[in-house]
């Protein structure tokens, strides 16, 4: 390594610069919040793909190990907060003793405890911070942890994917949910910041934003008046569906993105511009 009079670390030699990801077929993958919605459907496709995945849940035991189930040999559940470091270094490391093999994918994509009830939200004169320290919590801790906790597994590969699971509402707040958009602002900051630090490693962070998708445990009570008012709205005439979006997941889980960090793709059929 040499050093430019900017004080700029160069590799010398291009065996020195870091690798890319191996295929997903190759890969462990942790999926947080992965046994149900769009979580579930993330899990699926990955395994769909090959992948072996370790499916990070709080309450949803039923649904993970039904999954497992019916992948023997591909998946594990393993109960974990997110918010608890020492249940997050367990949930990396039941991946690497289950498979024998690093993480080499995580996709923080856990929520908690949030019901997105447009009529029922709190609105601007009365919500308290308190409201935005519990979605922080979830989304900010949470991923942090997660990182932290895959960076000796990332490190042994030589490589490693973050995929964070965002919105496109603080870019159409058609519904102003403050506490949960305020906490996915802040997680494509992390995701832009964390992208640049762990860059030198080998490290790729970027963000996949959703907006309603058709359908999720999350917009089942939607009318489908709502639905077609979106599809109207969108280049695609239609509502993303979790599948849709899952495939954008593993898009910057594989090698063919290997290039790109730090970015936010909004995968809603064209409704918002990025």
């Amino acid at each position: 390594m040499t050093t430019t009079q900017a004080g700029t670390a160069v590799h010398e030699d291009a065996s020195a610069a870091p690798t890319s990801a191996p295929p997903i077929a190759e890969q462990v993958v942790v999926v947080t919040g992965g046994a149900r919605g769009l979580g579930r459907s993330i899990t699926e496709a990955f395994l769909r793909h090959g992948a072996r995945v370790v499916i990070g849940y709080r309450s949803s035991r039923d649904a993970a190990e039904e999954i497992v189930a019916a992948h023997p040999g591909q998946a594990v559940a393993v109960r974990a907060d997110v918010r608890d470091r020492e249940q997050v270094d367990a949930l990396i490391a039941r991946g690497g003793a289950a498979f024998g093999s690093p993480v080499a994918t995580v996709v923080n994509n856990a929520l908690v405890d949030f019901s997105f009830n447009g009529d029922a939200r709190a609105q601007a004169h009365e919500i308290g911070y308190d409201a935005f320290a519990g979605q922080f919590s979830g989304a900010i801790e949470g991923a942090v942890n997660v990182i932290q906790a895959a960076l000796p597994d990332f490190d042994a590969l030589g490589s490693g994917r973050v995929v964070n699971i965002g919105t496109n509402l603080f870019q159409n707040p058609v519904v102003p949910y403050h506490d949960y958009t305020a906490a996915k602002a802040a997680l494509l900051s992390l995701t832009r910041t964390f992208a640049a630090d762990l860059g030198p490693r080998g490290v790729r962070v970027n963000m996949v934003s959703g907006g309603l998708l058709r359908t999720t445990d999350a917009s089942a009570a939607t009318p489908e008046a709502v639905f077609d008012a979106i599809a109207a709205g969108t280049p695609l005439g239609s509502v993303t569906t979790p599948e849709e979006f899952a495939d954008t997941v593993l898009f910057f889980a594989s090698p063919w993105s290997r290039a790109a960090t730090g970015q936010n793709l909004v995968v809603d059929g064209g409704l918002v511009k990025n």
